[in-house]
């Protein structure tokens, strides 16, 4: 199979909102991956080898594309936060967060089988969450917000009242380390319409402004 020159392997509409800013063509492919944690992996070999295992499921059905892999997950003290199953989960998880600085890694992979390519990279950025009350944390639940996201929040959603400050940056706490894909694309090949430099001048995405 030929298929599409630019793929992005992911499920996630916050990618795909990312990945558009770049502006130029992709086609979006679910991966055929699943999301567990094998061994005493850490986590960063953890979203490291989701993220190739991602865009290889891909690379594999289309081996002259371009196809990318990515995969988010919230660190804190060496344990890894994945997406919470129900709201007393988020709940459980926003509770360990709160008042604490935790990290988030973001493995990105770039993989193009008939070029050999295979690529991986690991951005983190350090997240420190406010001391929040109770009564902050039962509004932000009633949300739903925290459900589908990696340590229970959304910096880009409602969850950005949580948060106090971030140190790194803010696409990849959003799931899409979108500097470092930018380069990667260029570096095979790919011409971008819009300078990565200017999307990150003027920052064109939900909350990014108050934490750039």
């Amino acid at each position: 199979m030929s298929g599409p020159h630019l793929i992005l392997a992911s499920t996630s509409p916050r990618r795909k909102e990312l990945f558009n800013l770049l502006g130029i063509p992709f086609e979006i492919i679910p991966p055929s991956t699943i999301e567990d944690v094998q061994g005493q992996e850490t986590p960063v070999d953890h979203v490291s080898r989701l993220a190739r295992e991602k865009a290889g499921s891909v690379a594999s059905h289309y081996p002259t594309s371009l196809v990318i892999g990515s995969d988010t997950v919230i660190e804190l003290n060496g344990d890894i936060l994945g997406k919470p199953a129900d709201l007393n989960e988020a709940r459980a998880m926003l509770n360990r967060l709160r008042g604490r600085c935790h990290l988030v890694h973001t493995g990105l992979a770039l993989v193009a089988k008939a070029r050999q390519i295979e690529d991986t990279w690991v951005e983190t950025v350090k997240v420190w969450m406010k001391n929040f009350s109770d009564i902050d944390l039962q509004t932000y639940l009633k949300t739903q917000d925290s459900l589908g996201k990696a340590g229970a929040y959304s910096i880009q959603g409602e969850g950005a009242y949580l948060i106090e400050k971030i140190e790194g940056d803010y696409p990849t706490v959003v799931g899409l380390p979108l500097w470092k894909t930018a380069k990667l694309l260029e570096q095979a090949g790919i011409d971008l319409l819009r300078p990565v430099e200017e999307i990150y001048r003027t920052k064109p995405y939900a909350n990014w402004k108050d934490f750039g």
